[in-house]
């Protein structure tokens, strides 16, 4: 008969004790086994594994007790030792650094790879010290000039120190926050607000950054700054419209002033390079006069002695100089004829019309050699024709 078959008396294979529940039971082998009885039998097979004694047999009480508990005991302890094995190894990547902690208290930092710690003593806490972190500020700061401006601010930073990193402060980014926020409100504020929308934003982030460096150094954060940079600058939501005509009416301000100035560059060295021809022209004007001056006090000093060795050729000299100067300046000439009563008219700007034109043409405006020669010829013939008539005409009266 098979150690499962139910009814069966006596049979030893049977591990749920079947064979005794038949004989206590009316109804025979039909009823389903006793568990307490099978899980102490369970651990009567377990204490014999790990060098424990049986439970007899089921006739002693106490001894079955104790002997459960030590099984349980042995499986705890078993499971226990696996794993604190597990926990006793631990790995870190290249990018981490290992700060372990002994009993509370900094032992040592450990570098890359595969390490060990002992468990429910040690504690390791990973350290990222080679990738940059980022945060963000972003806040409504008064400047100088008492306006108000909303700034976004980026903030990246590494890790140097991961020892410090770990235990000096309770919560780094928390510290690095409140850190940003210090130095911006500080470097904010002694700026005026044209410059933070404009061309100072670069010179703000280098102001935040070397302000903010400082106070993590001396919070002794273990961080150092990679870049600080303005990510944005503007005025609230609720003067926006407002302040943008502000900021036209100062860039058409801007343009005016240097449309005027680049004016004023043009016309300013014009008018002095004009002052400065003025100038010279009426220096050298002012030479000349000074110098015609002295030629002709010369010139009479001249004349005068000679006028006083010979005052009649003198006289009649300076009378015809004169004259020849009156006359240069007439385009008329009058003659007296000897001998005749009416006094000759000689149009001398109707002859200089009438020479050729190519010579007219070839000159300058002045009278050469060859011209006073032929016009004196012309002049000359004009008088004697008139004084032939006027001969002729008298000796008419006269008969």
């Amino acid at each position: 008969m098979a150690w499962n078959e139910p009814g069966g008396k006596g049979n030893p294979n049977d591990p749920w004790g079947n064979n005794n529940r038949g004989n206590n039971n009316r109804g025979g082998g039909g009823q389903p086994p006793d568990l307490d009885e099978a899980l102490k039998q369970l651990l009567d097979k377990l204490n014999g594994l790990f060098g424990g004694k049986g439970s007899g047999g089921g006739n002693n009480n106490n001894s079955n007790g104790n002997g459960g508990i030590g099984g349980m005991l042995v499986i705890a302890g078993a499971i226990l030792v696996v794993m604190l094995g597990f926990n006793s190894v631990y790995t870190l990547d290249e990018t981490e650094r290992g700060v372990v902690l002994r009993l509370g208290k900094y032992s040592s930092t450990e570098n890359p790879g595969l390490r060990f710690k002992i468990p429910l003593v040690d504690h390791v806490i990973p350290v990222n010290t080679t990738g940059v972190r980022e945060v963000e500020v972003k806040e409504r700061m008064l400047t100088e000039d008492e306006n108000i401006v909303e700034i976004e601010l980026s903030v990246q930073y590494r890790v140097s120190d991961p020892v410090a990193y770990a235990l000096r402060v309770e919560s780094p980014e928390r510290t690095l926050v409140a850190a940003a926020e210090s130095a911006l409100r500080h470097a904010v504020g002694s700026t005026e607000m044209d410059q933070i929308l404009t061309i100072g934003r670069n010179l703000l982030a280098d102001q935040v950054q070397i302000r903010l460096q400082d106070y993590l150094d001396r919070y002794q954060t273990g961080m150092v700054l990679n870049t600080v940079n303005i990510k944005d600058a503007r005025p609230p939501t609720q003067v926006a419209a407002s302040f943008d005509d502000v900021q036209k009416a100062k860039q058409d301000k801007d343009r005016f002033i240097s449309e005027s100035e680049a004016y004023a560059n043009s016309v300013v060295p014009e008018a002095r390079g004009r002052a400065q021809r003025q100038l010279e022209e009426a220096s050298a004007y002012k030479e000349q006069v000074i110098a015609r001056a002295e030629g002709q006090a010369a010139r009479f000093n001249d004349l005068l002695a000679e006028y006083r060795k010979a005052p009649k050729v003198m006289r009649e000299r300076l009378y015809i100089d004169a004259i020849s100067d009156v006359y240069t300046q007439s385009s008329k000439v009058l003659v007296d004829v000897d001998g005749g009563n009416n006094m000759m008219y000689l149009p001398l700007d109707q002859l200089m019309k009438a020479m050729p034109a190519s010579q007219a043409a070839s000159g300058s405006g002045q009278l050469t050699s060859s011209d006073i020669s032929r016009l004196t010829d012309q002049v000359l013939e004009e008088v004697r024709s008139r004084q032939s008539s006027t001969t002729t005409t008298t000796r008419r009266e006269g008969r």
